[in-house]
């Protein structure tokens, strides 16, 4: 639970104090005034005080937007039982018709805490009022005389009423204790998806926003692409005596026909989720082409690729975003390791695993919690973005896979994509029965 709902919880639970705090000093003063109780005025003024003080301390904490713990909730509910116990035994004990309150702070660690604190609370309140049972200072009562004999307080029918307000008030304990404290962690639980829920909202807003972002960049570099492309090509005709320059004046433009065929695919495939069932591939053939056209664009840094998948592999659909995705992760080993990467692929326990090692240092090492965040990259010194990674995440999450980063004992890091085969395979439409 975040440090705001324990805030929530305990100002509420200053307010629920100051009822409890009014209701003990008008039930003091009708006791005294109607009823002709003596009380302990001394001690019952002392606790009340006492309540008054901590109530008026954590109002102070709160206006000074201090960071409360669960821990300081706790204590508040010790406290709070504490001086019951000491304000029930100078005024009764468990015949005291208000030793109910002890319900108050067990209900409110019910809902705000742990089902270990919640069940020390249950453990305290009813000890303390079995206690109260046999230890206490018992009132004295002026009432007026019956048949010449003063009313008695502990007569039999009396003590079994007693009993039975105690028998009630264990039975109470255990059904909030287990109970409430069980409503109370299905709320703290559905906060949890509720704000999981917000955070994926947020992740699809960013992706919609990159892709509108994009797809206009895809438009508006269009003609200089071509540009370079026919300049290129000029240049390669006229230097055909120089092999050399000739052969760097190929690489690039293969590298500018690759940078349009990138920029075709986006605009083709904007506002798509997957490609067409008529893309679909066997397993082992899609990790080949999508490891051949990478290494097409980074031809100076060597893969070496180990496909341990068989030739009747499952037919899986040669997605555009998940082969980007595994792109961008190959890429990011290569900035990290560009004398060489390897790429392992295979099967293990119904997933499609795919393995990336490289020799570089590991990117999470400073900020783990960062790692995939968007504008959040250990590259940033040379202009990353750090969307590599985000993306390849949202794409991923598509198929209810994942990736993780993990430091290798000698150097480097292993990077492992893990997708259910079971969300990468088409599913064939039945045919009827004749």
């Amino acid at each position: 639970m975040s440090s705001l709902a324990f805030t929530t919880n305990l100002r509420r639970l200053l307010w629920l104090r100051v009822v409890m705090m009014t209701a003990l000093v008008m039930a003091s003063v009708v006791a005294a005034q109607a009823f002709d109780i003596v009380l302990p005025t001394l001690k019952v003024a002392s606790a009340i005080s006492l309540m008054l003080v901590v109530n008026l301390i954590s109002w102070l904490r709160l206006w000074r937007k201090a960071r409360i713990h669960e821990l300081e909730l706790l204590t508040q509910l010790l406290l709070d039982i504490t001086l019951l116990t000491w304000l029930f035994y100078a005024t009764g004990g468990y015949s005291n018709p208000f030793v109910w309150m002890y319900l108050l702070p067990l209900s409110v660690a019910a809902v705000a805490l742990p089902w270990r604190y919640t069940w020390l609370i249950a453990a305290l309140v009813i000890t303390a009022y079995s206690v109260l049972m046999f230890w206490y200072e018992p009132l004295t009562i002026h009432s007026h005389m019956q048949h010449g004999a003063p009313y008695h307080e502990h007569d039999e029918g009396f003590s079994l009423h007693l009993l039975g307000m105690w028998g009630g008030f264990v039975v109470s304990a255990i059904v909030i204790a287990f109970f409430v404290e069980r409503m109370g962690r299905n709320l703290r639980e559905y906060d949890k998806l509720l704000a999981e829920s917000r955070e994926k909202v947020l992740a699809s807003e960013r992706m919609l926003a990159l892709g509108t972002l994009a797809t206009g960049a895809a438009h508006e570099l269009g003609t200089p692409l071509s540009t370079m492309a026919v300049i290129t090509q000029e240049l390669v005709q006229e230097h055909q005596h120089d092999q050399e320059l000739t052969s760097s004046l190929t690489l690039l433009r293969k590298q500018v026909d690759r940078c349009k065929e990138i920029l075709s695919s986006i605009t083709a495939s904007a506002g798509m989720i997957r490609s067409d069932a008529s893309s679909a591939m066997p397993a082992h053939a899609f990790i080949q082409y999508v490891a051949e056209r990478w290494q097409d664009m980074r031809p100076a840094t060597p893969l070496t690729l180990d496909i341990q998948l068989t030739t009747s592999s499952p037919i899986i659909i040669a997605d555009l975003a998940l082969g980007q995705a595994i792109s961008n992760l190959i890429n990011n080993a290569a900035d990290a390791s560009p004398e060489g990467i390897s790429l392992v692929a295979k099967i293990a326990q119904d997933n499609l695993v795919i393995d990336i090692h490289d020799q570089g240092l590991f990117p999470g090492a400073d900020h783990p919690a960062l790692l995939g965040k968007p504008f959040n990259s250990s590259k940033q010194a040379a202009g990353g973005l750090g969307l590599g990674i985000f993306l390849a995440k949202s794409v991923l999450e598509k198929f209810d896979g994942e990736v993780t980063f993990t430091p290798r004992e000698t150097q480097g890091t292993l990077t492992q994509v893990r997708i259910p085969l079971k969300k990468l395979q088409l599913k064939l439409p039945s045919t009827p029965a004749p």
